[in-house]
């Protein structure tokens, strides 16, 4: 499968009824998840990096096929804006080995105030392993210049696509997949909104265009409001 179509975390309250029964049990979620899709994209791994036992045990508990991309530590991308980030490098290979054939992609979103910095962006991404397929959210306009693509590129990193209010949405595919966070339709607020069919028709174009030159997709829903990514979710699969 070429495109993987998922949500931005899978255990959300206001997900009962629409997702998961009403009453089911917190740690039912995922089991309810896997049900209905075949990506996710791990977000509270930002705010506290899961022990490699988790990884182990999500390896062992997620169906054949399954992939989950997990988001980078904040420790690393926004209280140390990764510097020196070796610690957390070696940190995040031996859970990342844990997954096996369930990894994704590793998302390092960067601070919006993390300007931009080519030499401490180089040392980082010389630091990465190949076999980590990884992609960088940008949040500061300082970053989106041709040289910073062109060294992606070199690396074999995707720039992570950005759909959201007050953010630049850069259609550019720097590696041999392409990842894409869709935060809302709202202008004025990120993860706010539910997608148009309109919107979601236009998104299906692009990732067919992208399937057609051979890269392989991840697209993943972050306005959980009123269940608003499964909807979206699941009816750009439709358009597919």
């Amino acid at each position: 499968m070429s495109v993987h179509i998922g949500t931005s975390g899978w255990s959300y309250d206001h997900w009962h009824g629409i997702l998961y029964p009403h009453g089911s049990a917190r740690w039912d979620r995922l089991n309810y998840y896997v049900q209905q899709y075949q990506t996710v994209e791990l977000n509270s791994s930002f705010y506290r990096w899961p022990t490699t036992a988790a990884f182990k045990s999500w390896k062992r508990r997620l169906p054949a096929g399954f992939l989950i991309s997990v988001k980078a530590p904040r420790l690393l991308t926004h209280t140390k804006t990764l510097y020196a980030p070796e610690r957390w490098v070696e940190r995040i290979k031996a859970c990342w080995h844990e997954l096996g054939d369930k990894r994704g992609v590793l998302l390092v979103q960067l601070s919006p105030k993390f300007t931009l910095d080519l030499e401490r962006l180089l040392y980082f991404l010389q630091q990465i392993p190949a076999w980590i397929q990884m992609s960088i959210e940008f949040r500061h306009e300082s970053w989106h210049q041709d040289f910073v693509f062109r060294l992606l590129e070199q690396y074999g990193v995707a720039y992570c696509i950005m759909s959201g209010a007050h953010l630049p949405c850069v259609l550019r595919s720097t590696a041999s997949f392409v990842y894409v966070r869709m935060h809302g339709p709202d202008h004025q607020h990120l993860y706010a909104g539910s997608y148009s069919e309109a919107d979601l028709n236009w998104w299906a174009t692009r990732i067919k265009e992208w399937e057609r030159q051979g890269k392989e997709i991840y697209v993943y829903f972050n306005n959980d409001g009123g269940g608003n990514a499964l909807h979206n979710a699941n009816r750009l699969r439709a358009f597919l």
